[in-house]
């Protein structure tokens, strides 16, 4: 199988960079997912040219490929956890953040990363859901502008609570910004499993055109929280199948950003779990079944060929520049203009309002969860639509769900 695995260096901060890499690399993961974070790459910091093209001769000696992720949580406010966010209710947080997502791209050429992890935010109180799209989509424009100049993808993420959470929203994106070539998708299957109105395994499938990142965890329905391999409610080998029949060809990264404590152990078991998972699809023939299509009418721009512009013909992430003669970061002060903006001792930084409170619990009757974890959608996850609802839902223009009404309504996620 062509399943590419790699592990997200959020979960392991405990180590330092280089550290990590060795362990990853000695595990046999193909990959990182580098979220770029003072404790490891700060892209705010002096030096970041120098320090970006000494990690880029480091993973081409580890032989690990890369993606670059930005779900750091303090990176820019150390008083608010991800923020500002693109939807800030002030123009200069959100220009802070598409300033650090510009970086990013900038980084991620210079890594040969095959694309840029990103996430919309919360819709702040008092903003209305049409005006906080308009927002979405202006602050990604200069960061999508960046995308093509260098040709590293950006790959948003459908994050639950945030304005943009399913893949529903990605699609509405995506219509809004005119199919933007450069604009992909950062598919976690654990929050497909957790929101989703189709089984993990068919959103795998229906966003396949779109895939730029995966990133992967097991999870429960309608709690978001990231939990080892085993703890959570997914069947993974039809997902890991569904992977491999897409094409995708970037990495599928473990996302454990609350297990950093024990993230050397996690790293190997859950590279024993994959390994498993895979060898065992290996043996097993492929299954006959109609491709699912329950999300073909998943926003303004169904999935397929759009008078916006075709779908891509291929999932294959665009490829990396070639080479690192010209760095992208070359231009780019050691210091980023953005790095003074919010909570950073400076007198000329305006201030930016506080975040708003998350969505409220769910109203169907949520049991008791952890502390920090919201149960939004108690027991085992509805069964997946009928063919006869997905083709009534698809010329409705709505999107299916399980028996409820309406997707489950998920709390502000304790991890990133």
């Amino acid at each position: 199988m062509s399943v590419r695995l790699g592990y997200g260096t959020n979960g392991l901060s405990d180590l330092r960079l280089d550290d990590a890499l060795d362990v990853l690399a000695e595990l046999g993961y193909d990959g990182v997912g580098l979220t770029l974070d003072h404790m490891h790459l700060d892209p705010v910091g002096p030096g970041l040219a120098g320090r970006v093209a000494r990690v880029a001769d480091r993973l081409d000696t580890l032989g690990l490929s890369v993606t670059v992720e930005t779900g750091a949580r303090y990176v820019l406010d150390p008083r608010r956890k991800h923020g500002p966010t693109l939807l800030d209710a002030e123009p200069e947080g959100r220009a802070a953040r598409s300033a650090l997502l510009v970086t990013a791209v900038r980084v991620a050429a210079d890594l040969g990363a095959h694309a840029v992890h990103c996430f919309s935010g919360v819709r702040p109180a008092g903003t209305g859901e049409d005006a906080a799209w308009e927002l979405l989509g202006a602050s990604l424009t200069p960061v999508l502008d960046a995308a093509a100049q260098v040709g590293v993808p950006l790959a948003i993420e459908p994050e639950p609570g945030h304005l943009l959470e399913t893949l529903a929203g990605f699609h509405r994106l995506r219509g809004q910004l005119d199919d933007h070539p450069l604009l992909g998708l950062t598919l976690d299957i654990g929050h497909c499993q957790c929101l989703e109105p189709l089984p993990p395994a068919d959103c795998v499938t229906a966003a396949g055109p779109w895939l730029r990142h995966v990133q992967i965890e097991d999870m429960r329905r309608g709690v978001h929280e990231h939990l080892p391999f085993g703890d959570g409610e997914i069947d993974f080998p039809p997902v890991l199948a569904a992977l491999d029949a897409t094409g995708y060809q970037g990495l599928t990264v473990v996302e454990l950003p609350r297990h950093s404590h024990a993230g050397p152990e996690l790293a190997r078991s859950s590279m024993a779990f994959l390994r498993t998972q895979l060898t065992t699809l290996k043996h097993q023939p492929p299954a006959a079944g109609p491709t699912p299509t329950g999300l073909a009418a998943a926003g303004p721009a169904p999935i397929g060929p759009t008078p916006a512009g075709p779908a891509p013909t291929s999932p294959t992430p665009a490829a990396p520049p070639a080479g690192r003669a010209t760095p992208a970061l070359a231009d780019v002060a050691p210091t980023p203009p953005d790095r003074a903006v919010v909570g950073r001792t400076s007198a000329a930084a305006p201030s930016v309002s506080a975040a708003p409170p998350g969505t409220s619990a769910a109203t169907l009757g949520a049991s008791a969860a952890p502390p920090g974890v919201s149960a939004v959608v108690p027991g085992t996850p509805a069964a997946p639509p009928s063919a006869a609802r997905l083709a009534a839902a698809a010329g409705a223009g709505a999107v299916p769900g399980p028996a409820s009404a309406a997707l489950p309504t998920v709390s502000p996620p304790p991890s990133a």
